[in-house]
């Protein structure tokens, strides 16, 4: 009966948004243990304490729910590999890719169920995980644009799917644990510094100067 007080007390002082934020950081935390396909009412009621029909009052459906869960996820994500603009370009882009490899470590079952969003039969949750996928690309552009290589509908296509390739990567769990952060991280940076080119092989020495500079 205490604890039960307890409990009561702690949701009475939360107002409606801070119950919210309180009900998607626990689906947030529950994708390390389920898919986002497996976050259904019932578990999360259970795990808050509180009633189904609470739930549906803030989130409305399991849909619902699901896409606020999958943002709150790639808030997460983005935050954690925001670019230092205080470092050159190449500086920035390795430890943008190193703040990735750190975080896929950290939170893997979170980051492969942001990747598999883009499966869902859900057009928000698709639109929520192409938004993070859109803004990973702006941010290589942006490194290349710094570089010197143009901006081009052939240069963002080709970013495009790199992002796409290096989620594929590291949603890879026997490639992650088997090699060292950093060797990820070069296979990263080494396959970008590949794909770029191929649009016009004067982009090598625009990402790779030592080499141009050695030659």
């Amino acid at each position: 009966m205490a604890d039960q007080r307890r409990r009561d007390e702690r949701r009475t002082r939360l107002s409606p948004d801070e119950r919210r934020a309180q009900l998607v950081a626990i689906g947030v935390q529950a994708l390390a243990d389920h898919s986002l396909e497996e976050l259904t009412i019932e578990h999360l009621s259970q795990q808050a304490g509180v009633s189904r029909g609470l739930l549906f009052y803030y989130f409305g459906s399991k849909q619902g729910f699901h896409r606020e869960v999958v943002r709150a996820a790639r808030d997460g994500l983005l935050r954690a590999t925001e670019p230092d603009l205080d470092l050159a370009p190449l500086d920035r882009l390795h430890a943008t890719l190193s703040n990735l490899v750190r975080f896929v470590r950290e939170h893997e079952d979170t980051f492969f169920s942001l990747v598999r969003g883009a499966a869902s039969g859900d057009r928000e949750v698709r639109e929520v995980v192409q938004q993070a996928r859109a803004l990973q690309m702006e941010r290589l552009r942006v490194v290349c644009e710094e570089l010197g290589i143009p901006d081009t509908a052939m240069l963002r296509m080709t970013l495009r799917s790199w992002v796409a390739f290096a989620e594929e990567t590291l949603v890879d769990g026997a490639l992650v644990s088997e090699r060292s952060p950093e060797e990820l991280v070069d296979f990263l940076e080494r396959t970008l510094f590949a794909v770029v080119p191929v649009i016009d092989p004067a982009y090598g020495a625009h990402l790779r100067p030592d080499v141009a500079t050695s030659s």
